[in-house]
């Protein structure tokens, strides 16, 4: 059994944990009755990220629908518009949803930002300590009337006309949500963040031994500890009402660890492990656009280390093991009936 940094009686997060969960549909006119559902079921929040549709879509459209339910970019791409910009979205949808709004940010890897957005790459964990800086420069400018004078290396903003300031928010600014693994980035996220998003492509060995410590290391920078802010849980989670479902599910986490197996950004993780091998594998398959092939290199050893397996009524005892560290999950939004029923339970034994 490996030495684990933190365990089961470190108390990380006092309060009650927050359930999340993704709406799960590509098309934006369905996201105000699916919030509205998710609200009236109980989940506490839900996230977008940003893949096919731009993530500030769905989080407005959630805000204007609901009235409890937190919401949130988990992630929006840091680098792919002006700090202004995403100063100005994020404050119209905190305004519009009275609070329940933050602002998650994240990176991605080199490729994206070059080849899909045509954005010049530079090294991301400076950069986005000045991306956050610049947004919380503007904020405090609008909420609290200071001049605007952010000097940077990257971004400078030292110009605010009254015509252009929208003004200080009753509910107060957004919270800012630091996504990242590596640790260079998740340093950062414990010193700047409001919160921690760590990716999907985590395990629990990974998270114990590199990023909690890490995480841990950046608070102490900013005379914080890791109670001082929101912590979410990583992990793939391959669940179903009965055997058949969990064995499909299974295999989709399978082929996600082998998508982003193949990015070198994720090797670390892998590294953890003595996974590197597979790792360059899937890299050089996903060049020759073999992704069907892929997955048949991701071992069923793999799978249980990336993802938490079992029925849904299996999951509260695996989540609370597995997530100690964590103020809030994810659970799947629930697809049936009886699919409801179950999770329903869950989320209530997770709050008990």
């Amino acid at each position: 059994m490996m030495q684990l940094k933190y365990n089961l009686n470190t108390e990380i997060y006092r309060g009650a944990m927050q359930i999340y969960t993704g709406l799960n549909t590509k098309k934006l006119a369905d996201i105000p009755a699916l919030a509205k559902k998710a609200e009236d079921l109980g989940f506490d929040g839900v996230g977008f990220g940003e893949v096919s549709v731009d993530a500030f879509l769905p989080a407005t459209l959630s805000a204007s629908s609901t009235n409890r339910l937190l919401v949130g970019t988990s992630i929006s791409l840091a680098f792919v518009r002006s700090p202004m910009a995403t100063a100005y979205t994020s404050w119209g949808i905190q305004e519009l949803s009275n609070g329940r709004f933050e602002l998650g940010l994240g990176t991605q890897v080199k490729a994206h930002n070059e080849r899909r957005f045509s954005v010049p790459w530079v090294a991301p964990a400076p950069r986005l300590r000045e991306l956050v800086n610049s947004i919380r420069a503007i904020w405090d400018c609008w909420q609290n009337g200071t001049t605007l004078n952010f000097q940077g290396e990257h971004y400078n903003f030292n110009l605010m006309p009254p015509e252009f300031n929208p003004g200080p928010l009753a509910c107060g600014i957004p919270k800012i949500n630091i996504a990242a693994m590596n640790t260079n980035m998740v340093q950062l996220a414990g010193e700047v963040g409001d919160g921690f998003l760590p990716h999907g492509f985590n395990t629990s060995k990974y998270v114990n031994e590199i990023t909690l410590p890490e995480l841990e290391t950046g608070a102490k920078r900013a005379g914080r500890t890791l109670k001082d802010f929101t912590i979410s849980g990583g992990g793939f989670i391959a669940s179903g009402l009965d055997d058949k479902e969990v064995a499909r599910q299974f295999e989709v986490v399978r082929r996600r660890i082998s998508f982003y197996g193949s990015t070198r950004a994720y090797r670390p993780v892998l590294e953890v492990h003595g996974w590197e091998k597979t790792g360059d594998q899937l890299r050089e398959m996903s060049k020759n656009n073999q992704w069907d092939e892929m997955p048949g290199l991701v071992t069923d050893e793999m799978v249980e280390a990336f993802a938490i397996v079992g029925k849904y009524k299996d999951l509260p005892d695996m989540l609370k093991k597995r997530y100690h560290y964590a103020s809030r999950i994810n659970l799947e939004f629930p697809k049936t009936a009886e699919a409801e029923e179950e999770i329903l339970a869950a989320m209530a034994a997770m709050k008990s």
